[in-house]
């Protein structure tokens, strides 16, 4: 009976179920996960500019009602800590992926585990912050400067969030079967790619926002 797991050509052998792209050689999954990632940045890329075009305007429309901008409210050290900790995360998701390849899948779980409480403290580090921001009376609809300001840094607590749903669905996985597969490994790979964006965007994002005037 043929093998339907795998397909023979040319003397070598590629898995049907997850191959190599014909033109790159990279594997498929990858590869859609970088496509993925380049429209990503497009739509951060958006975002980054809407808040640029309304975070220093004045606007006339709202005459007789007290203006409070986003930058009026930033506590510069607390979000820089809190930044801090997003960015261990990218060290701990290389150090699970490292305990991966070298097979102690029980260190993997440590730091899978680790890169998602990590995200967790950055996630709760935002909610008080826009906490904050909405008691001394600056919401989303305040001005378009406010409303720019959590679109963008709303959308990428999105993305956190959903990292920390993949990296806790692979951790449960893991703990299930007693440790990742090889497909699964690979699974982990492209959630560290993931993982690693969301981290290079906040950089940005901190650096436009939060720091420069």
């Amino acid at each position: 009976m043929a093998d339907t797991a795998h397909i023979n050509t040319d003397d070598h052998e590629v898995d049907s179920g997850h191959g190599e792209h014909e033109s790159t050689g990279i594997e498929n999954r990858k590869l859609g996960m970088w496509v993925f990632l380049s429209s990503e940045f497009m739509f951060f890329g958006a975002l980054i500019s809407n808040y640029l075009l309304f975070k220093g305007r004045d606007f006339t429309g709202f005459s007789g009602i007290t203006l409070i901008y986003p930058r009026e409210l930033y506590d510069i050290p607390f979000t820089s800590i809190s930044s801090f900790v997003l960015l261990m995360s990218s060290l701990t998701m290389v150090l699970a992926h490292d305990a991966l390849v070298s097979g102690d899948q029980n260190r993997t779980r440590v730091w899978i585990a680790a890169t998602g409480m990590l995200g967790m403290v950055f996630i709760g580090g935002q909610f008080f912050e826009f906490t904050e921001f909405i008691h001394a009376g600056m919401t989303i609809s305040s001005n378009p400067a406010a409303s720019a300001f959590y679109m963008l840094t709303g959308f990428h607590g999105a993305h956190v969030f959903l990292g920390i749903v993949m990296l806790m669905s692979l951790w449960g996985i893991s703990r299930r079967q007693g440790g990742l597969t090889e497909e699964q490994g690979l699974n982990l790979e492209l959630v560290g790619l993931y993982w690693h964006f969301v981290d290079i965007i906040w950089i940005v994002i901190f650096t436009i926002v939060y720091l420069i005037p």
